[in-house]
């Protein structure tokens, strides 16, 4: 269902725009878990270690999704607002069409270089043709990843967050009975778990096409074009900078993976399992900020300035009641969360579990912090204040990975750990300096209507 995000009390609004896609993130990550989930408690340690050694490649992959998801949204949002139909039509079908040519050269790209991605990192030998086997196999639905990140990213901008839920609930559920038809039953190992989410990724992504074209059509216009350069450059104006910015964060993620396989299988699996939900958390909050994104963005187009103050307050206070839940979760439950991912059964995990619960003790308490960082960044993105984002977005990583290499020589895994709540405070303060300085433009802006 379409939806209009420029009238109406904006709390109310937000929160049952936001909702269906906080839920969705809740299934999203599930099949994401269950991949790592199923590959360590069904097979072993080292299994769960070889998918954790390929993650930041395949985030490399999902920031470009990611970034068109965001340039296309923005750009779509504000015609939607604007009630420009017909140009909204062009830069829906331009989205899809240069998302699938992208797709096509990046899926022939990451199957030659895979194996030199994963040497370049330093992986294990012994986890090293797992490593390869389950990011080819990723690199091979990387049309389905992106035309699905597409067409999610569609449908917020017209207001529409039911829709990505529904398929998220079906792929996910499907996901998890292939993973175990597969991994358990069939004995694939961790090939099993990547056909899986391949396979369930791909019939969400065909599915959520062919209701994003049939919503479209219902939209009436004048006759429009099915591609357009000029579409395609205000598009690619929003998508660049965030591809650059997601792709700058999934780089330096890879430094970060370089260091943690250099301390050994242990904290290579105990890094997996804690990672998986940080990125749980760290999701969560990205995607209120996704709905505060195009709230600003539709208001913007509708000329509405003086509601973006109120949807950054709505949002910030949202994305922090989140923030204490995940931190208190993960703070008072890390023991047993970590050995979700693990079968104490196995032997020799208590060094790996140790390890991804001391990450989460060090990075959980600050999550309000980077929750906060979020929703003003989106407010940016929103607003299209792309050099500003770009700044919060960079000094984040920048700082992370420096001081990771800085501290990991004195205090080993612990070191890098603390990397993250010093990037996500000082990036904090510089996002909500921007934030502040665009607020105050934009009520000036109202008062001269």
């Amino acid at each position: 269902m379409v939806k209009d995000l420029t009238k109406g009390k904006v709390a109310p609004i937000l929160l049952r725009f936001s909702l269906p896609l906080l839920i969705s993130v809740i299934f999203q990550q599930m099949y994401s878990i269950a991949d790592s989930v199923i590959a360590g408690r069904c097979i072993n340690k080292d299994a769960l270690s070889a998918i954790g050694a390929s993650y930041p490649i395949t985030m490399i992959f999902l920031a470009v999704g990611t970034g068109m998801n965001v340039g296309c949204s923005v750009v779509i949002s504000t015609l939607f607002g604007a009630k420009s139909f017909k140009q909204m039509k062009t830069a829906v079908y331009t989205s899809l069409i240069s998302t699938g040519v992208l797709a096509a050269v990046l899926t022939v790209a990451g199957y030659f270089t895979s194996g030199l991605f994963l040497r370049l990192l330093g992986t294990d030998e012994s986890i090293f043709p797992d490593s390869q086997t389950y990011l080819n196999i990723y690199i091979f639905g990387l049309l389905f990843l992106f035309i699905y990140n597409i067409c999610t990213g569609i449908f917020t901008a017209l207001g529409d967050g039911n829709t990505p839920l529904y398929f998220l609930i079906g792929s996910s559920l499907g996901n998890i009975a292939l993973d175990l038809l597969f991994v358990a039953v069939f004995k694939m190992g961790v090939a099993g778990t990547a056909w899986a989410t391949f396979i369930c990724q791909g019939i969400c992504s065909i599915l959520a096409f062919v209701v994003l074209v049939r919503r479209i059509a219902k939209i009436k216009c004048e006759k429009f074009k099915f591609f357009e350069w000029n579409a395609l450059g205000k598009i690619a104006a929003m998508s660049i900078p965030s591809i650059l910015q997601q792709s700058f964060v999934s780089v330096g993620q890879l430094f970060i993976q370089s260091l943690v396989n250099a301390c050994g299988t242990d904290v290579v699996a105990g890094y997996a399992s804690a990672i998986k939900l940080n990125t749980f958390a760290i999701m969560s909050f990205a995607t209120v900020g996704n709905s505060v994104s195009s709230f600003t963005a539709q208001n913007i187009g509708a000329g509405e300035y003086k509601r973006v103050r109120g949807g950054f307050r709505f949002g910030a206070l949202f994305c922090v009641g989140i923030a204490v839940f995940f931190t208190l979760v993960y703070v008072i439950f890390s023991n047993g969360l970590i050995y979700i991912f693990m079968d104490k059964t196995h032997g020799n995990t208590e060094a790996a579990a140790e390890a991804g619960k001391h990450f989460l003790m060090v990075v959980a308490p600050f999550y309000a912090t980077v929750a906060i960082k979020i929703v003003g960044d989106s407010v940016l993105r929103g607003g299209r204040c792309v050099g500003a984002f770009m700044v919060t977005t960079f000094s984040d990583l920048i700082l992370r990975v420096v001081f990771a290499f800085v501290l990991k020589p004195h205090f080993g895994a612990t070191g890098i750990w603390l990397s993250w709540p010093v990037g996500w405070v000082i990036s904090c303060a510089i996002s909500m300096v921007f934030c502040i300085i665009y607020i105050k433009h934009l009520n000036r802006l109202e008062a001269q209507k």
